[in-house]
């Protein structure tokens, strides 16, 4: 006779990627649009740890199929937070100890839940004076790397795998929504844009992408500044992010973001943190300045869980500048993303890769970015 635990499986980690994708999709309308027009919002947020547990899965895969990552060797990588959860989710699927590099800038909360997955957390001290924390952290990582013979890191903002990891999110926007005319996404490494956009082009070629950014941000030309907002914006020029596939670029300022999330909050109860409030602020405007009958998606990145001290906190707000007035209605227009600081929320349709605008062109973007704050 069987014992009575036999004739049960029992959990394993290899079931532990079947709980990441098939997130759910959400109409947003009112506030943010009128009535009877809206955009529809993938909720990321429903991963286990956001939108980049689906990179973490399928880069640390990949690595190891190539042998690049040998079985119980170390993950060594740089974040401001979100990755750094879909690697300790990768890392105990695969069976890799995992050393994260991050500034002062992360969370409490969210050096507590890495270290409760069993990830080490590296804090680096100081900016580099050009490149800003992430240049720092970056650093930090190649001498973890030669510290740890055999390690390996995932380099998130050049690896090809960190865009072909968004193939089946592409493919469950189309799967839910039939047809899109228009996708709205963030960006920080140009990983989930560059992926996503390039399945849904060859699905619907006429597709508009818009890509939204923080203001300080250098990824789409302008100067770096020092910056409060994580997940969006970057003090270098990541490779994946794929320039020549945008439309438009917006800029959004954090207390116009931190507006929208709470409005997304109060009206629709799905809200989230800087990237989602900014995706919303310029779908909303999108959905109210577009046809009536033009289908735009966004992608929320993650919840409102880790924004709690932050982006939901009147205190940190208030000592902050965030709870000024409302945004503006819409986007102020700029010619060329070099034209002028973007200082508040910005458009700009006529987008390049910013590294071929010329030097001269580009002396103010290219400014020392001594304090300049990395939250990619």
């Amino acid at each position: 006779m069987h014992s009575p635990t036999t004739d049960v499986t029992p959990p394993t980690r290899s079931a532990l990627p079947g709980l990441v994708g098939n997130t759910p999709l959400l109409h947003v309308s009112e506030p943010l649009a009128p009535a009877g027009r809206g955009f529809w919002a993938k909720l990321e947020g429903f991963n286990p740890g956001g939108i980049k547990d689906r990179p973490g899965l399928h880069m640390v895969e990949r690595a190891r199929a190539r042998g690049d990552l040998r079985p119980g060797a170390r993950i060594i990588e740089s974040t401001s937070g979100t990755l750094g959860l879909g690697l300790a989710l990768a890392g105990m699927v695969y069976g890799h100890p995992v050393t994260l590099v991050t500034d002062p800038g992360l969370e409490g909360s969210m050096t507590r839940l890495l270290s409760a997955y069993g990830v080490r957390v590296n804090v680096v001290s100081e900016p580099h004076p050009t490149g800003g924390w992430q240049q720092a952290r970056r650093d930090r990582v190649a001498q973890l790397l030669e510290q740890h013979p055999g390690s390996w890191c995932p380099d998130q903002y050049n690896n090809p795998d960190n865009t072909t990891a968004y193939t089946p999110l592409a493919l469950e926007l189309a799967a839910d929504m039939g047809h899109i005319d228009v996708l709205v996404c963030s960006v920080g490494t140009g990983g989930h844009s560059a992926g996503v956009s390039r399945v849904l082009r060859q699905l619907y070629p006429d597709l508009t992408l818009v890509g939204v950014d923080t203001v300080g941000s250098t990824i789409f030309g302008q100067p770096a500044r020092p910056r409060l907002m994580r997940g969006l914006g970057s003090s270098i020029y990541p490779r994946n992010v794929a320039y020549d596939r945008f439309d438009e670029v917006h800029w959004v300022a954090p207390s116009e973001a931190v507006w929208t999330c709470r409005q997304l909050a109060t009206s629709h109860y799905a809200t989230g943190g800087w990237s989602v409030g900014a995706v919303a602020l310029v779908s909303g405007w999108l959905a109210r300045s577009l046809p009536r009958e033009t289908r735009i998606a966004t992608i929320f990145p993650d919840g409102p869980q880790r924004y709690l001290g932050t982006v939901y906190d009147d205190d940190y707000c208030a000592a902050h500048g965030l709870l000024d007035d409302p945004p503006a209605p819409e986007p102020e227009v700029i010619g060329r993303l070099d034209e002028k600081e973007a200082l508040r929320w910005t458009r700009c349709t006529s987008v390049v890769d910013p590294l071929t605008l010329s030097r001269e062109d580009r002396s103010d973007a290219a400014e020392p970015a001594e304090a300049a704050e990395e939250r990619a």
